[in-house]
Order: C-alpha cells, then sequence, then structure tokens
C-alpha cells in the first residue's frame, strides 16, 4: 500500500473540516475553505506546553520554510491542554518564543478538535488541493516518511518547482528528539484527576505533605503545604518541594505561577547534588531558576550513562503550581 493509502478509517478520514469556528488567528487572517482551496495543507493539532509536539517542530518550521513557496500550508491548529493555554497572550508569547511563524488558529473551545475527530497532541492531517485527508500522523517519528506525502501531495497538485532532497534539521534544547531507548519513565500528571504513583502518604487535597524515606522507581512525592487541584499542585505557602525517582535523559516539568506576572524562585537537586553538567535549559550549574511565566521548563539534561537518579525541585517562595513532568 502506498503512504497516501495508510490512513486510518477513523480520525478525520474525509474532507476537511472547515477552520470557521476558530476562537482567534495569529500570523495570519482566518483562512476559510476557500483561501485554501488548489493548496496542500498540513493541519497541525498542539498544545505549547506540550514536549511531543515541541520536539517536532523543528520539521514543521524546516517544511514551512522550503514548501510554502511551492503550495503548502501549515496551519497549527492549538487547542489547550490546560486553563492557561487558553489564554490568548500566553499562546501569542509560546508562538514567538518558539518561532511558530506560520498560521495558527486559537480552538480553546475544541471546536476543530472536535469536527476532526481528534485526540492527541501532536496530530498532523495531510490534506490534498481538492480539500480531502490524505493521511495522518499521531505522535512523533516518521519525518521523512511524512515529508514524502508532502511531495506527493504537492506533485498531484501541478507544483513540481521544488528540492527532491528531504530536510534535515538541527534540533536543540526541548527540541532534541527523545533518548528512548533510555526513556523508562513515563508522562506523569499531579493533579488530582489524572495523578499516578503519587507516595506522599496520608490524604486530603489541601494539607502539610511529608515525604517517605525511599521512593521506588517512577514515584513522586511532596514536600510542605500544597492543595491537589484537578489539573495541578499549587504551593500555598512557605517553601516546598516536589521530589521523583526517575529514568531518563531529560526531566522537564510544566509550571505556572499561581498570580499571574509572579516571579516563584527555584532550585533542583540530582541525587541530593546540583545538577552541574546535567542542566536542562533552564537553570544554571547550580539548579537554580526562576518560574515566571505558565510553560514547560527543561530541568534535567543528563549526559551518559542514563541510570535512576532521584529529582527534586524546592520552591524559596510561595505560589507555585505544577501540572506534568515529561521526559525524554
Amino acid at each position: 500500500m502506498t503512504l497516501l493509502g495508510i490512513a486510518a478509517k477513523s480520525a478525520g478520514e474525509g474532507r476537511m473540516p472547515s477552520l470557521v469556528r476558530a476562537n482567534a488567528w495569529l500570523n495570519s487572517p482566518p483562512l476559510a475553505d476557500a483561501d485554501l482551496r488548489g493548496k496542500v495543507v498540513l493541519v497541525d493539532f498542539w498544545t505549547y506546553s506540550c514536549i511531543n509536539w515541541r520536539r517536532t517542530l523543528p520539521y514543521l518550521r524546516a517544511w514551512s520554510d522550503k514548501y510554502g513557496d511551492h503550495g503548502l500550508v501549515i496551519v497549527g491548529v492549538h487547542t489547550p491542554e490546560f486553563g492557561f493555554e487558553k489564554d490568548l497572550e500566553n499562546v501569542r508569547r509560546a508562538a514567538r518564543e518558539q518561532n511558530v511563524d506560520y498560521p495558527v488558529a486559537l480552538d480553546s473551545e475544541y471546536a476543530i478538535w472536535n469536527a476532526f475527530g481528534n485526540r492527541y497532541w501532536p496530530a498532523l492531517y495531510f490534506v490534498d488541493s481538492k480539500g480531502r485527508i490524505r493521511h495522518h500522523k499521531f505522535g512523533e517519528g516518521d519525518y521523512a516518511k511524512l515529508e514524502i506525502v508532502i511531495q506527493e501531495l504537492l506533485r498531484e497538485a501541478g507544483y513540481r518547482d521544488f528540492d527532491r532532497a528531504l530536510v534535515s534539521v538541527d534540533a536543540q534544547g526541548a527540541e532534541l528528539a527523545a533518548d528512548w531507548d533510555n526513556l523508562a519513565t513515563p508522562e506523569t500528571y499531579l493533579g488530582y484527576a489524572r495523578s499516578e504513583r503519587f507516595a506522599s502518604p496520608g490524604s486530603g487535597r489541601a494539607r502539610i505533605y511529608a515525604a517517605p524515606a525511599v521512593l521506588k522507581l517512577n514515584e513522586w512525592v511532596l514536600t510542605g503545604d500544597w492543595t491537589l487541584r484537578k489539573e495541578s499542585a499549587a504551593l500555598n505557602k512557605g517553601s516546598g518541594k516536589v521530589t521523583y525517582r526517575f529514568h531518563a535523559r531529560d526531566l522537564h516539568l510544566v509550571m505556572a505561577p499561581v498570580k499571574a506576572g509572579a516571579a516563584v524562585r527555584f532550585r533542583v537537586l540530582i541525587d541530593g547534588q546540583p545538577p552541574a553538567h546535567a542542566t536542562g535549559v533552564d537553570v544554571d550549574a547550580e539548579g537554580h531558576g526562576t518560574l515566571d511565566q505558565p510553560r514547560m521548563y527543561q530541568l534535567i539534561r543528563q549526559p551518559g550513562p542514563i541510570r535512576d537518579r532521584q529529582f527534586e525541585i524546592e520552591f524559596l517562595d510561595p505560589g507555585a503550581e505544577v501540572f506534568v513532568f515529561t521526559f525524554g
């Protein structure tokens, strides 16, 4: 079966749903069906704090740059996972900081998401020049195959004046592909609606938590005065810690200040020591950083060899809200 025949029978097969129910647009006036007629369209469902989407972004940029003058239109549909991702200014800032310069439809009420029958971040839908969804991809990877799909659809539409060589990217920071061979810790939500492997003893959503003496791999705990919310855990007063025993090259944490515009100081340790050469882009060698925007923070990137490690983040000021750990 050719690549263009792979699309599953479920999500979004058939004609591309309209984008007219977007709440707002970035980088473009609103795009109606007529604006896209005759073009090959790549619809990218994303939410800006998602590490899986961040690692696809170098390819989306490269495809937009290479094929944007040859019949391809990439449309990012930003459908928020967390409440703070519904805020237009937060999305605008994230798009600017992450160099997303193709058109973005804000889908804060999930209208476009539901019209596509989508269930994933990231999700890519490849639409031919007649408005038919011909292929889709959920999650990361398969970039060479996906670019071949783009090229085939462009040739079908009569666009042939492009270089057939596939793009190469130089991903940096959080956009670097995961070290899948050493990734043994799953995405972990901290709010009560989806939390797993929470090892702090006792019960109650608002209380003073204490950490057990020993953590098993992939368990996490709170220390201090915290409230468990549906999406997050929020530090109420004083200092507080989150500790996680993990096995991965990279550790990220989606965080926000409880009060918009506040700055919350924090420090991270790995196996009780400053991270030194294992720092992510959002901390220094001593592990110091500042939480000042609602977003994903890269806190640890280890050199090899990778083994079980104990991560700790201590917030030196109250007013921190933590949502989800992700790894790479």
